[in-house]
């Protein structure tokens, strides 16, 4: 394993040159195995779970998915105000920010950016309560595609541009996740779901989150800095694909 990750992490070090030495040794971020692995049996539970759950009685999950989804609310807040008011302190540049001009504030971000990536790891989570709910239906292309790829993408993102102008989709995904998880705990109980007023606004923020970063990323290609132009091009190109999924999604 050791000789594995030696080599892996020798060809990436040749294709996106040397790593932010700020995060050195931080978990789960020194080699990409665990997080490739995490990634491999999360898609397995997806193919095997259904198969697993078709003969059974499905779970309730009531009491867990409230506790759940009160934990994520709570930490999609904290990551929320401490994106906030990290770019404020470093003065962050909407238009365009490198990733070694914040001071002490680039830490601050970098530590909270640690969490949203572990966060995606978390919200595997959300799949596997699908599955043990027999919620099948809710299995999609998209929600597969998104849970799967953004653990991997913010293990890249973590190790080469942990902070900077990385901060914007993460703090505006933050924001949506209060409203999403806050919702979701909320609905596990009953007699809360006649006051949830603002499922139906969840998907349209999501798709505005989606252009805002669009936009805000364009904005260091057209007036660039420091910041790696290529990270630039990769998240428009994603964020473009997630709108077409979930613009489908949207209108089915």
């Amino acid at each position: 394993m050791e000789h594995m990750d030696k080599t892996i992490n020798s060809y990436f070090d040749v294709w996106l040159g040397p790593r932010d030495p700020r995060v050195k040794g931080w978990p789960l971020l020194e080699n990409y195995t665990p997080t490739f692995i995490f990634s491999v049996l999360y898609l397995l539970i997806v193919w095997l779970g259904p198969k697993y759950m078709r003969n059974k009685q499905p779970f309730s999950c009531r009491g867990i998915l409230v506790i759940y989804n009160l934990g994520l609310t709570l930490l999609s807040l904290y990551m929320f105000y401490e994106l906030v008011t990290g770019v404020l302190e470093g003065g962050y540049n909407f238009f365009c920010q490198d990733t070694h001009s914040g001071g002490e504030a680039d830490m601050k971000i970098i530590r909270v950016l640690w969490w949203y990536y572990f966060s995606k790891l978390i919200e595997f989570m959300d799949t596997f309560f699908f599955i043990l709910r027999k919620n099948n239906h809710q299995i999609t292309v998209l929600h597969v595609y998104h849970h799967a790829t953004m653990l991997n993408i913010w293990w890249f993102v973590m190790n080469w541009v942990p902070c900077g102008h990385s901060y914007f989709g993460a703090t505006l995904n933050s924001f949506i996740h209060v409203l999403m998880y806050s919702y979701y705990g909320l609905s596990a109980v009953p007699a809360m779901r006649p006051y949830l007023w603002w499922k139906k606004y969840i998907t349209q923020g999501q798709l505005i989150q989606f252009v805002l970063t669009i936009f805000q990323t364009s904005c260091g290609v057209v007036w660039p800095c420091a910041f790696p132009q290529g990270w630039l091009y990769f998240q428009i190109s994603y964020m473009i694909s997630l709108i077409i999924l979930f613009t489908n999604f949207y209108i089915q």
